[in-house]
């Protein structure tokens, strides 16, 4: 597999695809291309995608975890569910919640999975009661809105997402960024956590540095501020200002006004100008996960931080239309799981991100306008060309990118030395296509997301 994009003069496509007439093709007509996919060009995207309450529903498919089974004899799962039934669950009963000696293997294995302990995977049937919040499990994309999951994530670069019809007389559209709080201990005990007290089911506040508002001065470091939350304030230097009342629910304050305004409210749809996962984004690398396929960590990680959080009457159903911050991205790195965000568009109602820029048309047929959307990528502004540069806040720095970085195999930056040049391409792309839409806009109204 190569990169589906073009660098210095030279062009490559997925396997699987080939490059004719400057874009990625692939065997039977369906365009793949790394640069802008208009809707005519999916014929699947010429569907009006109305409001929630007139919203057609897509085809319900049976979740089917792909990723279940049962240990193989001699592994290292299949030792340890067997020692924990011939010893562990008699000598350290409590570390087997939910497990007694007379359970049965699978739900010992599931014990294991859940503990992130042997490389168990969840057993296909037979485990404990299911628990969607706490351990979901892998699910496989399907076709949204008519149109195929992507093969890989800049398939549908440029695209124009299905129309959305709003019917009324009132107009109300909610904008949020920078939300997404630290996840704590996610399943296979994948950690998120920056002090104390951060291992349990978040969102929690990450504690970050702040300024002075009249001089701008720093006056409390980065450090000083995650003591602050480790120490539930006990050690925490009053300039810091840290609130305990404030600090430590923040994104749960916003999200219950903005629940609260809902319900009054009802907006039509969110603008989310990103920064959606905080510090480094979805958990994991870039090209880990299959774009068929979202896992288990990255819906724990949706569940806690964003499905448990913005829900109520107002916003259930509501479209998020959405963009990546430079957090998400994996903020001082390059590598995040930042593909597993665009590839949830595919298994949710609600979060749209099918590319890193795409447009959406809202049509107020009783109103009598039309909006059109714009989202675009500009973490170019985070990609420092100097890799030494800016190390706390540098998408292509050497400090935190492991050695060996790369997400070319998707598509993506292949080193910290071409990351510049990468995101500066992925930039000059979206503003290309974003100002040939607003010269031929015929939309009474243009907004840009970034």
């Amino acid at each position: 597999q190569g990169p589906a994009m073009c660098l210095e003069g030279n062009c490559f496509c997925l396997e699987g695809s080939v490059f004719q007439n400057g874009k990625c093709q692939e065997p039977g007509g369906v365009v793949s291309p790394g640069g802008p996919t208009e809707a005519k060009e999916v014929s699947s995207t010429s569907g009006e995608m109305l409001t929630t309450t007139e919203e057609p529903e897509d085809e319900e498919e049976e979740e089917v975890d792909p990723d279940c089974g049962i240990p193989k004899a001699g592994s290292d799962c299949f030792k340890k569910v067997k020692w924990a039934m011939s010893d562990g669950i008699y000598a350290n009963p409590s570390w087997y919640p939910g497990v007694t000696p007379q359970s049965p293997f699978t739900m010992f294995q599931d014990s294991l999975y859940r503990s992130g302990e042997g490389g168990c995977p969840r057993p296909c049937s037979g485990g404990l009661p299911p628990d969607p919040l706490h351990y979901p499990t892998s699910v496989l994309t399907r076709k949204m809105r008519g149109i195929k999951p992507p093969k890989h994530p800049f398939e549908y670069n440029g695209i124009e997402w299905p129309k959305m019809t709003i019917r009324g007389t009132n107009t109300h559209v909610f904008a949020v960024g920078d939300w997404g709080g630290l996840a704590g201990t996610l399943p296979h005990n994948s950690q998120i956590i920056q002090y104390k007290g951060g291992q349990t089911m978040g969102p929690h506040t990450m504690g970050r540095y702040r300024t002075n508002a009249k001089t701008h001065d720093l006056s409390c470091t980065t450090p000083e501020m995650a003591d602050c939350f480790g120490t539930n304030g006990t050690d925490c230097p009053a300039r810091c200002g840290w609130l305990k009342d404030v600090d430590v629910p923040a994104q749960h304050l916003v999200a219950d006004q903005m629940i609260k305004r809902a319900k009054a409210n009802n907006p039509d749809y969110l603008l989310n100008v990103g920064d959606n996962f905080y510090w480094g984004g979805i958990f994991g690398k870039c090209g880990e996960t299959p774009m068929s396929k979202v896992n288990d960590v990255t819906r724990a990680q949706f569940n806690w931080i964003y499905e448990n959080v913005y829900k109520g009457p107002g916003l259930d159903g509501k479209p998020w239309l959405s963009v990546l911050g430079n957090h998400d991205w994996g903020g001082r790195e390059m590598d995040a799981a930042w593909d597993q965000q665009i590839a949830y568009t595919w298994v949710s109602k609600r979060w749209v991100l099918p590319a890193p820029y795409w447009m959406q048309t809202v049509d107020y047929v009783d109103q009598g306008f039309t909006v059109e959307i714009l989202m675009i990528d500009s973490n170019i502004e985070d990609a420092d060309e100097d890799t030494s540069a800016n190390p706390e806040h540098n998408i292509c720095g050497k400090l935190h990118n492991p050695p060996g970085s790369s997400c070319a195999k998707i598509g993506g930056p292949s080193s910290i030395e071409s990351c510049h040049d990468w995101f500066q391409k992925l930039w000059d792309e979206g503003a290309t296509w974003a100002t040939e839409k607003l010269q031929k806009s015929e939309a009474d109204w243009q907004i840009m997301v970034t």
